[in-house]
């Protein structure tokens, strides 16, 4: 596996490592907030349900997690600038090919495409600011990540409501491409490569087992909601994901470099960042999804007008973005954790209190909260994933991490959409009182990550949160 160091921090590099990384992160979030505000009228025009779009949203994030595990490998061995350019263009690529999709099955397989550039795009972007920044600048350095990137939520769902209104939702992958094409510039300009050894053999068997374990689990999701076959079948898709889940696990203990590997999870702040932080990540991502819908087919909102209020969301994020370190260097991991779980939760219940008869500027406040606490959540999850990793392992860690992360993504739309189709029943039409359901489920859901939160002590990530405090016994 590649060594850690990239001779980037000097300097201007400060600056601009940061910046390259936030092209990548600000095309996928771009792309994740502008596509949900024009799901309606996407299904209108494909001659579909806006229920079945989902599969759009989760075959790119599925596709996403199953060849993360080839990014670390691919980084090792051909260097983390071409491979990072690369991915750049497949998924610009896919965006275009996304914007003359047809039907739903070649949106979904333009999505597919896109998938495989985002797999190797993000997770070789975070690869690059693990190898180019010391521990004790890796906080501060990751908060400036994501302050570009959060132009793409912040602008994404009133673009994507604008543009679906006048010129049609097509033109909002097309908007990729000039993107695409700088920030394939500014990376090849600006990346240094480490120095690096060849990679160990790739793990073919261990990665066709994840990706059918990955597969099965979505294909059992959608098939759930869709009741396309009967529950016996899904029964089985799920009970068939179980198992070779199990089998990968026996298998990848005997190896010396399994494509995935699961021996980091016995580091206690990686396993609490990926297994409890996964839990509220599936509840936090269903709300992007859900809201759009409840306004547009719950109270028969616009395009336009549903975008200029969810991506009020943002702005909060925007806000407390500043905030992250200093919660961090104040609480530590351990408590802001356990405290924004808890107004996660209930952020994500109080939408079920909205109704058509709701103030706009009562709804604003709320949404606006929630994206204050949807982003000290993702912030503290994501720098607590890999704070105390080991740097010869840092390639696998993010291998792992980008994984279980982006399965968690997934499942927050496929579960939300699961919960809603069955929750109105055979005969299809959703009511508000039904979205109103799915947000308590929701928001409780949310909840059952806090036992793993709670065996974090104060020593978990503190080298990069640096807050001083006496452990717990």
């Amino acid at each position: 596996m590649a060594e850690d160091a990239v001779v980037a921090t000097e300097g201007a590099r400060r600056l601009l490592i940061p910046l390259v990384v936030a092209f990548a992160f600000f095309l996928e979030q771009l792309d994740a907030t502008i596509i949900t505000t024009a799901i309606p009228d996407m299904a209108l025009s494909l001659g579909t349900t806006a229920l079945s779009l989902n599969l759009a949203l989760t075959a790119y994030m599925v596709t996403v997690a199953v060849f993360i595990p080839v990014s670390g490998w691919m980084a090792d061995r051909y260097g983390m600038r071409r491979v990072f350019c690369a991915a750049i263009a497949v998924f610009t690529l896919g965006s275009v090919l996304c914007g003359v999709a047809w039907s739903l099955e070649t949106l979904v397989a333009a999505r597919v495409l896109q998938g495989l550039g985002g797999a190797m795009m993000t997770p070789v972007g975070r690869l690059i600011m693990l190898r180019s920044f010391a521990r004790s600048e890796l906080a501060q350095a990751m908060t400036f990540v994501a302050l570009p990137a959060i132009v793409g939520p912040t602008i994404g769902p009133l673009l994507g409501g604008l543009i679906t209104s006048t010129i049609g939702w097509r033109w909002i992958f097309f908007v990729n491409l000039p993107f695409g094409a700088a920030g394939i510039a500014f990376a090849w300009a600006n990346v240094r490569e480490a120095a690096f050894v060849a990679p160990q053999r790739f793990d073919i068997l261990g990665f066709v087992m994840c990706a059918l374990v990955a597969g099965l689990a979505e294909v059992g999701m959608e098939a759930l909601g869709q009741r396309i076959v009967p529950l016996s079948v899904v029964l089985a898709l799920f009970a068939a994901a179980g198992l070779l889940l199990a089998l990968y696990i026996r298998y990848a203990s005997r190896r010396s470099a399994p494509v995935l590997d699961l021996r980091l999870l016995r580091i206690r702040s990686f396993r609490v960042a990926l297994l409890a932080g996964g839990v509220t990540r599936i509840g936090v991502n269903a709300v992007p999804f859900m809201l759009p819908l409840l306004l547009q087919v719950g109270f028969g909102y616009s395009p336009l007008r549903s975008g200029s209020l969810t991506f009020v969301s943002a702005l909060g994020s925007l806000v407390v973005r500043t905030s992250s370190v200093w919660l961090l260097r104040k609480l530590g991991f351990d408590r802001l954790l356990l405290i924004n779980t808890c107004l996660a939760a209930v952020a994500i219940a109080l939408f079920a209190l909205v109704g058509a008869e709701t103030p706009h500027w009562l709804l604003l406040i709320g949404i606006f909260g929630f994206g204050v606490i949807r982003n000290v959540q993702f912030n503290s999850i994501q720098t607590l994933t890999y704070a105390d990793i080991p740097r010869p392992s840092l390639s696998q860690a993010t291998s792992l991490g980008s994984v279980l992360q982006q399965l968690a993504m997934s499942f927050g739309v496929s579960v939300s959409a699961t919960l809603l189709a069955l929750v109105a029943g055979e005969g299809g039409a959703i009511s508000v009182a039904d979205f109103q359901l799915v947000f308590l489920m929701l928001g409780g859901l949310t909840l059952l990550a806090l036992p793993g939160i709670l065996t974090l002590t104060a020593q978990d990530g503190a080298l990069v949160s640096n807050h001083v405090r006496h452990a717990r016994v």
